[in-house]
């Protein structure tokens, strides 16, 4: 049948799309048919045309009310008559599904949307048995496995639905799914024998990156949107909370965002969408339940804040990128412990549930931290080969332009996965990093393990380095987490085959995804987009030792590093510039800057720099209401708990405030506070351990005292030290 009058008469196209001709002709002859394409592959075109092109009404099962009206008005918008196409769901009242049964009943409705809520209800079933019905497609068809990473129960009993309406053919479609996705939506809708059509998964146009995610993320972000100006971007972000903070930032450093998440009433979500599609703004920062059949084709970057639960929402969240075959950018920020906080969560789930989520969640673990060509690790995962020296699109990724390190770590995970093993397969990581390095603590004790000849066999190196590991040797399955025991590491068949007969293991290096410290800013080239002048660095680093020398201080108490970073970034030439550095505040750039703007001007000038003038990234000013309240508070000497609360903060959250301010010069007294928590004597001797540290990292000062004091104490007591010796 020819297939191509119809298309140039309903769609004004000349020819089809990849398998779009294949798929439209398996329907029309009457097939159940399964559709895996890409987002951006012209799914939707699979069933609206032979939907329009036969008799009767074809029903469309769709999960997202958004996405059909957008379908339903690009239809009717190819039709005189509005009613070629309806919607009909919850939102409707009487009269509407009076005239939707009316159309159907005559013959002009070619396209039913429907939710699957919707199609259970016994009055539609009942009088949808009485029509003419084409076929029936299923939208976004991974819904239905609960192996996809949008399960939703309801789209489980469609099987029977279908059956009790007509014994019509299916036809499902998606733009994702894993070989186990899509046995199981097969089985499932009990249409084993599909005709089957899989596009491929590779969108060559795309280039991918992952960078380390710190505490500078947010800045990070501003100067990589600040490089593209102009151009359409959709921020991810996993909380609410987290949508609304991050467009606030931007909004603030004069970008164009505006935040789109479920806790939005529906005009304002709506009202949001539209301004993105007509270019009234840049940027949408959401939640995942944006996007979903956005048809927008000139989005230039996708980032996401927070990395996804599975490979299949990035792959689907990327994909929303460059779907005109322009550029592309998917950016993903990547820390072990957003991975940690997202196990956190799971562990209320049932146990089924749970080891699914973990499953998908390691390959997300190991899609970050891969050094091989990222988008061979996600055509691999889609279960589609690809060729990463001539594949479209081969060098397209961030391992591929620079190759990381690599070395020889057999015997290392030889001492790993034999501590796994010699201490009974009982510890999460942490144990059995802490095993590996000898650090002792409770639970080790409490087993003997402190006791054992292993313990320390590994203490040559940092937990850091064995904490990597023991991700790149899950990656590779040679240990998995226990689900039932939330976390246990245990040894797989790989694992013992690999201790029976050990062979090379290449450890990629340069992968530390962790913060390195409590002010952390990344500014290297690759993470922040600027890099920072070393020389310069340098230098100020040895004013700081005189200055600290001069004045009898720790180099900390004058400016920590990261400030020192900040400067070498910032260049600032004046005191005015100087207090817009990280952690410098007027009080601080009073007291010590004066010496350091002098050196940075001469450098500027012997050297002709040219001085960034968009590098500073302003704050919310949310915070500044909460800064005055601490400061006006323990003035008064009231508790830090009665301040914490009225705040609605944590203790570690009223903590990092104040050594906010403390950290930009600003004087606060918390000795009362100090007084009900430690005595004299424990006070002087942290005061002591400060004044002769080469650092002010809390992690070493906690490891320096053994758990005699608790991480709170050392931070209220590096507060106190820093407002008496450097402010």
């Amino acid at each position: 049948m020819d297939l191509h009058s119809p298309l140039k008469k309903f769609f004004g196209f000349n020819k089809f799309k990849g398998l779009q001709e294949q798929v439209v002709n398996s329907i029309v002859n009457g097939n159940n048919t399964f559709v895996i394409m890409p987002t951006g592959g012209g799914k939707s075109l699979c069933y609206q045309l032979p939907a329009l092109m036969q008799e009767g009404t074809a029903i469309v099962v769709s999960p997202l009310i958004a996405l059909m009206k957008n379908q339903v008005d690009a239809i009717r918008g190819i039709s005189e008559n509005n009613g070629v196409a309806h919607v009909l769901n919850s939102s409707l009242n009487k009269t509407e599904i009076a005239k939707v049964k009316e159309d159907i009943s005559n013959g002009v409705t070619k396209l039913l949307y429907v939710a699957p809520e919707s199609l259970i209800k016994e009055e539609y079933v009942l009088f949808l048995r009485t029509q003419k019905i084409s076929f029936v497609a299923i939208d976004e068809a991974h819904c239905i496995s609960e192996w996809g990473h949008d399960f939703r129960p309801e789209y489980r009993n469609l099987k029977h639905i279908i059956k009790a309406i007509d014994n019509v053919p299916v036809i499902c479609l998606t733009a994702t799914a894993t070989e186990k996705v899509q046995e199981d939506i097969l089985k499932t809708l009990g249409i084993t024998d599909a005709n089957r059509f899989k596009a491929s998964f590779n969108r060559p146009n795309l280039f991918y990156e992952v960078r380390p995610k710190t505490k500078e993320v947010e800045k990070d972000i501003i100067r990589f949107v600040k490089q593209r100006i102009g151009k359409s971007g959709i921020i991810y972000c996993l909380s609410r909370k987290k949508v609304e903070e991050v467009a606030q930032i931007l909004q603030v450093n004069g970008l164009n965002a505006v935040p789109y998440h479920a806790g939005l009433d529906a005009k304002t979500r709506a009202k949001h969408q539209d301004m993105f599609l007509m270019e009234d703004c840049d940027i949408v920062v959401a939640t995942i339940a944006f996007g979903m059949g956005i048809d927008k084709p000139d989005v230039r970057f996708v980032i996401h804040h927070d990395i996804p639960k599975s490979l299949e929402s990035y792959y689907q969240e990327t994909g929303r990128a460059g779907r005109d075959d322009g550029e592309g950018y998917c950016l993903a920020f990547y820390s072990y412990k957003d991975i940690e906080k997202l196990e956190k969560f799971m562990s209320s789930k049932p146990v089924a549930e749970q080891e699914i989520g973990h499953a998908l969640l390691q390959e997300v673990v190991g899609y970050a931290e891969t050094s091989m060509n990222r988008r061979k690790y996600l055509l691999h995962y889609f279960g589609e080969d690809f060729d990463e020296i001539n594949g479209e699109g081969a060098d397209m990724d961030d391992n591929s332009r620079n190759q990381k390190k690599k070395h020889e770590a057999k015997e290392d995970v030889i001492k790993l996965l034999s501590v796994v093993k010699n201490t009974m397969q009982k510890y999460k990581s942490k144990e059995v990093v802490n095993t590996l390095i000898g650090k002792e603590n409770a639970l080790l004790t409490s087993h003997k393990t402190h006791l054992q000849p292993f313990f320390g066999i590994g203490k040559e190196k940092k937990a850091a380095y064995w904490m990597a590991l023991v991700r790149q040797v899950l990656v590779v399955n040679f240990i998995k987490k226990e689900i039932e025991q939330y976390g246990v590491v245990k040894l797989t068949k790989e694992g013992e085959s690999f201790l029976e007969k050990p062979v090379s293991f290449m450890m990629t290096e340069d992968h530390s995804y962790s913060e390195e410290n409590d002010n952390t800013i990344i500014t290297n080239a690759k993470s922040a987009g600027a890099a920072t002048d070393a020389t310069l660095v340098k230098l100020l680093k040895d004013l700081r030792k005189k200055v600290a020398n001069k004045q009898g201080v720790p180099p900390f108490a004058v400016f920590q590093d990261p400030s020192l970073d900040d400067m070498a970034l910032k260049y600032p030439i004046n005191l005015e510039e100087l207090s817009t550095v990280h952690g410098v505040g007027e009080g601080k750039a009073r007291k010590f800057g004066k010496d350091f703007v002098a050196l940075i001007s001469n450098y500027v000038t012997e050297n002709e720099i040219l001085r960034p003038d968009d590098l500073i990234v302003k704050s919310t000013g949310t915070n500044s209401g909460i800064k005055l309240y601490i400061i006006q508070n323990t003035d008064r000497k009231l508790p830090l708990e009665d301040i914490s609360k009225s705040k609605g903060l944590e203790m570690t959250e009223l903590i990092k405030e104040m050594e906010a301010i403390i950290f930009s010069g600003t004087k606060l007294d918390i000795n009362y506070a100090l007084d009900d928590v430690l005595d004299e004597d424990q006070q002087e001797e942290i005061y002591d351990y400060f004044m002769e540290a080469e650092t002010d990292k809390i992690q070493e000062a906690l490891d320096e005292f053994d758990g005699d004091y608790d991480e709170d104490e050392l931070r209220l007591m590096r507060i106190k030290f820093i407002n008496e010796v450097g402010n």
